[in-house]
């Protein structure tokens, strides 16, 4: 049988208006009772900002340790688990898209600070004392804000958002990039992201999304690796095997089903694919799930 994904469609359960939320972990924890979620997706941004903790955050089957003074970014779509072996301390701050649109922030402004990865690692973002103390003090500043009566609630909200973000970003990006070269990039990334997203099970060479973008197989591997970190040809891997992942843990379809949904032409071209990229075969993987 097929093991399909919950998917929290809004930020608030209760109700579907709420566009924007902050709640101590703490708060969550006890409200679950200490009871593992599933693993599941959001269909809204999801920032954890850990204080204290031990245990395992799996985000699109990569497992990380949770540990003090860690912050994960959470893209919609993506599939996680926290996994906790004591009560955590520290906030989760979720947004929608909505909210975005709202209060005017350009979804440039989310893809520009590089922060939540669509695809691929998603490694948490480690924090020093003095850069915790930063973003704890915005983090207090937004769950009183959302608790608050307040005049200019949402304007508010948005604006100690991005002061967020923006200091996260700092902390992550050396500063070592001018600003049109950085802009240029954003625009190509942004671009690719968007091609691949629609043409990943067809398109699975760099060459035909950098003739699309109209710029050079090297161009288009430099221009990414420099803004995330990783190549186009890395990006576009990366993509592919989280949703070949997703279909052999969650789906009953065959290996053979998927390579052919993804696009590849024989079943020994997809095994031979997603073993190079991940180390172990499609029915290994498979049957993990049974474990």
């Amino acid at each position: 049988m097929d093991f399909p994904v919950m998917t929290y469609e809004h930020v608030d359960t209760t109700n579907n208006q709420i566009t924007f939320d902050v709640k101590r972990t703490e708060e969550v924890s006890v409200a679950k009772n200490g009871k593992v979620d599933p693993p599941h997706r959001h269909n809204f941004f999801t920032i954890i900002i850990v204080k204290k903790a031990i245990g395992t955050h799996v985000i699109d089957f990569n497992e990380y340790s949770l540990g003090d003074k860690q912050i994960y970014f959470i893209s919609p779509g993506q599939v996680h688990q926290i996994i906790e072996k004591q009560k955590p301390y520290g906030w989760v701050i979720t947004f929608s898209n909505q909210f975005l649109i709202n209060n005017v922030i350009d979804s440039c402004f989310i893809e520009n600070i590089n922060l939540f990865t669509d695809y691929g690692q998603s490694p948490p973002l480690l924090l020093d004392s003095k850069q915790y103390k930063i973003l704890h003090q915005y983090s207090s500043q937004l769950y009183d804000t959302v608790h608050s009566q307040m005049q200019f609630k949402e304007e508010a909200l948005s604006s100690l958002l991005k002061l967020f973000l923006i200091a996260c970003n700092n902390f992550y990006t050396p500063q070592q990039q001018n600003t049109q070269q950085l802009h240029a990039g954003s625009t190509i990334l942004k671009e690719y992201k968007r091609l691949v997203e629609y043409h990943f099970s067809e398109w699975h060479l760099v060459q035909q999304y950098a003739e699309a973008l109209h710029v050079t197989s090297d161009h288009l591997n430099r221009t990414i690796k420099t803004l995330i970190g990783k190549t186009a040809k890395e990006y576009l891997q990366s993509r592919i095997i989280v949703a070949a992942k997703r279909l052999l843990f969650f789906t009953d379809q065959t290996t053979k089903e998927i390579g052919y949904t993804l696009g590849f032409s024989e079943p020994s071209n997809f095994s031979n694919f997603f073993k190079k990229c991940t180390g172990i075969s499609p029915s290994k993987f498979k049957n993990k799930k049974r474990e």
